[in-house]
């Protein structure tokens, strides 16, 4: 056994059936298994998070189809390592390049694929952490499918925490809670999980949550502030307040702030949230985010954290209303340029009638354009503050 490969690489499947997880890619009648099965594969790209399978997978694709498989990172790769592989791919009958961290290629070494993937001089099997559609040229795209890869689930895990006990020949006392909390911690990826088993096993006693937390010293979030992770949970933390789930979005607001997020970003999103989601339900929503993000620029961490929780806290519990929204896209959607104001509208007091000196400040006036019926772009709804709004507005609406 080389002591110096860690247990994830001595594990690597040999066989597509080895494969731990991905079953809506590789089982029975789906999309790869048929390529598997036709003995053909095209031009991929793979999309998923660290530690799914996706370098594993394109060699065991490789081996079904006998090609010569070259692999290369786009970090360390530029366009005459391209072409000198190009080159040497003519002399051969199926040349399988894997391309890892694809999007890290520009657009110009993007569009050095397009014309030997168009007469087969290779065929691509590009692995990308990234959104493809943002990541990657729509033409490289057009000449490739695209296969998303998910995280390891628990029973996955499970699998690889018995496959390694059977390949080192060894068994150890883990609680069922330190099993969870390895899970956990390796947030669905497969090499994390096995690396960090490694580790644990060397114990000469129970091995408990307490035990691994002092063992690993926390592994360190999954996060890249640029990448896929950043997108992702600003997005389920603003639907989780959408859905008034104020603890889940507590938790996310959490792992993004661990994760080095950077606070004034997730502000900016809030005080959008609070006239997108809640509006005019709550209007003191609007003011809440706004103060919070002042504090927090006063203040800084972790001091102004504090402001941060607390706006997640009021907007997840605040009543939610899109009507703004709503009214917005009501209105830029019509179009009617042409049509002139009222005359008494005008600085022509001709016509005019002042509303406050009416008994209710109220004159029943039009001020659409002349010759245009009314047409309702705002409809509040029944919740909160737009409960009062939606009666006023009925009133007036009545003595018109």
């Amino acid at each position: 056994m080389d002591n110096f490969s860690p247990l994830a690489d001595l594990l690597r499947p040999k066989t597509i059936g080895d494969v731990v997880g991905q079953g809506h890619l590789l089982g029975e009648g789906k999309s790869v298994s048929r390529m598997i099965a036709a003995g053909k594969i095209s031009s991929m790209i793979f999309w998923g998070p660290p530690g799914c399978g996706k370098t594993t997978i394109a060699k065991l694709l490789n081996d079904t189809v006998g090609g010569k498989f070259i692999a290369i990172s786009a970090i360390f790769s530029g366009i005459a390592d391209l072409k000198k592989i190009f080159e040497e791919a003519k002399g051969h009958q199926k040349t399988v390049l894997f391309v890892d961290e694809i999007h890290r290629f520009n657009k110009t070494q993007q569009d050095s694929f397009l014309p030997v993937l168009e007469d087969g001089t290779v065929c691509l099997i590009g692995a990308t952490t990234e959104n493809p559609s943002f990541e990657l040229n729509k033409a490289l795209l057009s000449r490739c499918q695209v296969f998303q890869l998910k995280p390891l689930e628990g029973k996955d895990l499970d699998i690889l925490f018995e496959k390694a006990h059977a390949f080192l020949g060894k068994s150890s006392a883990f609680t069922n809670e330190a099993k969870e909390r390895l899970k956990e911690m390796s947030g669905g990826d497969g090499r994390a999980f096995l690396n960090m088993l490694e580790l644990t096993l060397n114990a000469d006693q129970e091995i408990t949550s307490e035990l691994i937390e002092d063992i690993l010293q926390r592994r360190a979030p999954i996060y890249d502030k640029k990448g896929d992770q950043h997108y992702n949970l600003i997005s389920v933390l603003h639907k989780s307040m959408r859905a008034s789930d104020v603890d889940a979005a507590l938790y996310w607001l959490s792992r993004m702030l661990a994760g080095g997020e950077d606070p004034l970003y997730i502000l900016r999103r809030l005080i959008r949230f609070a006239t997108e989601d809640i509006g005019m339900s709550d209007p003191a929503a609007l003011r809440m985010a706004l103060d919070a993000y002042r504090s927090y620029e006063i203040l800084g961490s972790p001091e102004g954290d504090l402001a941060l929780y607390q706006a997640v806290i009021y907007l997840a519990t605040a009543p939610k209303s899109n009507s703004v929204y709503v009214a917005q896209k009501n209105v830029s959607s019509f179009k009617s340029d042409y049509l002139n104001p009222p005359v008494y509208a005008l600085n022509s007091p001709k016509g005019y009638i002042y509303d406050h000196d009416l008994d209710d400040a109220f004159s029943g006036m039009s001020y659409f354009p002349e010759g245009m019926k009314r047409i309702k772009f705002y409809h509040p709804v029944e919740r909160g503050f737009e409960r009062d709004i939606k009666k006023r507005l009925e009133y007036w609406e009545k003595k018109r």
